[in-house]
């Protein structure tokens, strides 16, 4: 009797252990850039010692595939997703992907960059410009580079533009929709464009790499990507167009179900703070709070973005993509 009970002592112990193992961790799935991930995890856990964040970091098109095969499988693995694409959460909230969290953080936040129904609120604001290179010899310089996204089909950029293929990424898949849903542009501009010689690269990192390195010189870009290769001194330049900028929200959120939704809370919590805002902010992106100082003028890019309907993304995102792939040959 007494070996039985200490037998059914020792499973309550190591039923204890791993509870406390589970609680003491939380995964995010992210596309955002990995120095971004490393300085917001090294933040993260001087302010909360008890909780290891652990992180999965790949483009948005394969997270997205991540989690919808995880789903399928019984349970999306992370606790808390941030991703650049704010479609892709319309999308993740019909397929029962998310919960309820409203952060106490959102009091300093616009109210327009948090879902209605409470499911994600923006964690970053992610714009997408037009940087070149600027490398002597073969760079060119910020009076020739183009200033809108008609000036890319100015027949003297033929073949030496590029932008990451928008199935491999949720920012440039959300530019594209964006635009192809836009009256302005629609499919006939991508059709412009990939007969100007528009290149499409596999990711983000290796879209701005190759325009840095001068084999293209001029890209469709992110802001905080290009800030982040420039301060390390690459030979390129970034800036936003004169109009119709577009900028996408990037939401954070909790996943239905998760294994640690009290940390998942945390994470989400520090993120929206003024201290994880500083430290976004710090590593060049851009702050969805009102009390984080920054040296982008916020409102007067906001004040010339194109025009967008989430839900109407989220409806036609893959009709986009389709017609996009096609006019691409994919």
């Amino acid at each position: 009797m007494k070996r039985i009970v200490a037998l059914v002592a020792a499973f309550c112990l190591m039923l204890a252990c791993a509870s406390a193992l589970a609680e003491g961790k939380v995964m995010l799935y992210s596309s955002m850039q990995e120095d971004q991930l490393m300085a917001l995890e090294k933040a993260f856990e001087a302010a909360h010692p008890d909780i290891n964040m652990e992180y999965y970091y790949a483009g948005g098109g394969k997270l997205v595939t991540k989690m919808a095969t995880e789903a399928q499988a019984g349970q999306i693995e992370a606790d808390v997703v941030w991703l650049g694409d704010p479609s892709d959460y319309e999308n993740f909230k019909k397929a029962g992907y998310l919960q309820q969290y409203t952060s106490p953080e959102t009091e300093h936040i616009n109210a327009s960059y948090s879902d209605a129904d409470g499911c994600y609120t923006a964690g970053r604001l992610v714009t997408m410009g037009i940087a070149w290179c600027t490398l002597d010899g073969i760079g060119i310089t910020e009076e020739d580079a183009p200033k809108t996204w008609n000036d890319l089909l100015d027949p003297k950029w033929k073949d030496q533009i590029i932008m990451t293929d928008p199935g491999a990424s949720s920012t440039s898949k959300y530019w594209m929709a964006a635009m192809m849903e836009s009256d302005k542009y629609g499919e006939a501009y991508f059709q412009a464009l990939k007969d100007n010689g528009l290149e499409l690269e596999s990711g983000t990192a290796a879209t701005h790499n190759v325009v840095a390195a001068g084999s293209y010189k001029v890209g469709i870009c992110l802001d905080y990507v290009s800030a982040n290769l420039i301060n390390e001194g690459s030979p390129m330049a970034f800036h936003y167009t004169t109009e119709d900028v577009v900028t996408m929200t990037s939401p954070v959120a909790l996943i239905d179900n998760c294994a640690n939704p009290d940390n998942g809370k945390t994470l989400i919590d520090f993120i929206l703070s003024k201290e994880g805002q500083e430290v976004l902010v710090a590593n060049n992106l851009v702050t969805v709070r009102d009390d984080v100082e920054m040296t982008i003028d916020t409102s007067s890019i906001a004040a010339i973005n194109l025009p967008v309907d989430f839900n109407v993304l989220a409806e036609n995102i893959d009709a986009d993509l389709a017609k996009f792939n096609e006019i691409f040959g994919k």
